[in-house]
């Protein structure tokens, strides 16, 4: 059976970006000389544990939990080792372990080979979460056939380009935003041209993806100022800063998540825009310019009103216990919304949703142009 020119573009596109995302894997950083070599990672089984040592105080608990751990893997597997669980009275870092449980542990070796200290770091997670990939993998294989292959592959891709790429390269010192508007580009194309192929309609939503988040990282250099909004605000800023990260400009990693956040749901718009006005010139070669750019338009119309509300549900998710404080405690819907850890939020939806906004009319202008040209019956 012959391949058709269009299939064999993808599979070679396909085969092009998986060899990437595994050169990518294999990636140095430049970090990982910040890893304790001298400790054992491994997994152990709780057999028994001692509480006896724990104090309570409503609900914070305090104190030290002593387990019996039985090492699943290693260089100890088999071997049995006493532990401590340190509790800080912290509810979102203290773990309870119980017997059968499975925890995560770092064990720090001596110069001679010797086990110095056990530490259940915390229960161990990661065989579910690769569980849980596969699970969505194989879904997304068997539903999507060699589209879906390209979606997955486009989720790993996106991946490491952000834990071997961006991350480092933010931590090097590098300008977050600029950084942050370069690999968004280059993901909007690596995804886009994956999903569309290389052509007139993937070249039509990349252009329109890149100017809806050019549009959204400028608001977001703009009024983060104007808000009075700090990169304090994100989670662990205050760590990193404490942990010799002092240089870094934690304002502009704010502006470059605020932009970040929303690009994903803004290819998505351009995609659907983009693939509706080809489908409609590929049914009606002779259709003008201007009717094509209205045609996205009514698209572009139809599907915003529910990627802004998609994005409003996605952010608020985030930080629905601190409403539930602010309502719990009686405080005024103007002081909760002035609050700079809720004006952050409010600056990201409404900066993320103008991005939306914008993108169907720059995807339906450019595909006016590109998908449309003089003389043409076709969309490829």
């Amino acid at each position: 059976m012959q391949i058709s020119n269009r299939k064999r573009r993808d599979i070679y596109l396909v085969v092009v970006f998986s060899l990437l995302a595994v050169a990518m894997y294999f990636l140095p950083t430049g970090f990982e000389k910040n890893t304790d070599e001298t400790a054992v990672r491994c997994t152990g089984r709780v057999t028994s544990v001692d509480n006896t040592n724990i104090q309570e105080f409503g609900l914070i608990r305090k104190g030290e939990q002593g387990l019996s751990l039985t090492i699943l893997d290693g260089p100890f597997e088999g071997e049995i080792f006493d532990a401590h669980n340190q509790l800080l009275g912290q509810l979102d870092r203290d773990k309870l372990f119980q017997a059968g449980d499975t925890a995560y542990v770092i064990m720090t070796i001596g110069a001679h080979g010797e086990v110095l200290f056990i530490n259940p770091q915390a229960h161990y997670r990661l065989g579910l979460e690769l569980l849980l990939l596969g699970l969505f993998a194989g879904l997304l294989l068997l539903f999507g056939g060699l589209t879906g292959l390209k979606a997955l592959l486009s989720f790993v891709f996106t991946g490491m380009m952000l834990w071997k790429v961006l991350v480092p390269l933010l931590l090097g010192g590098a300008d977050p935003v600029w950084l942050a508007l370069g690999v968004v580009a280059l993901l909007s194309a690596v995804i886009i041209f994956l999903v569309a192929g290389i052509n007139r309609t993937g070249m039509t939503a990349f252009g329109g993806a890149f100017l809806g988040v050019l549009s959204s990282c400028l608001l977001a250099v703009v009024f983060t100022g104007a808000f009075h909004v700090h990169g304090a605000v994100m989670p662990f800023a205050e760590t990193l800063l404490y942990a010799g990260y002092g240089h870094l400009n934690l304002s502009r990693v704010f502006m470059a998540g605020v932009f970040l956040a929303s690009s994903g749901a803004v290819m998505d718009l351009a995609m659907d825009v983009a693939s509706s006005m080809g489908e409609v010139v590929a049914q009606n070669p002779n259709i003008s310019r201007v009717e094509a750019v209205w045609s996205g338009i009514r698209v572009g119309r139809a599907v915003v009103g529910t990627m802004t509300t998609t994005l409003l549900l996605a952010y608020s998710g985030g930080y629905v216990t601190l409403l539930m404080a602010f309502m719990a405690q009686g405080i005024p819907l103007g002081s909760t919304f002035n609050f700079i850890y809720v004006a952050a939020e409010v600056l990201k939806t409404l900066v993320g949703s103008f991005g939306l906004v914008t993108v169907a009319p720059f995807t339906a202008l450019i595909g006016g142009l590109l998908l449309v040209p003089p003389n043409a019956n076709s969309v490829d």
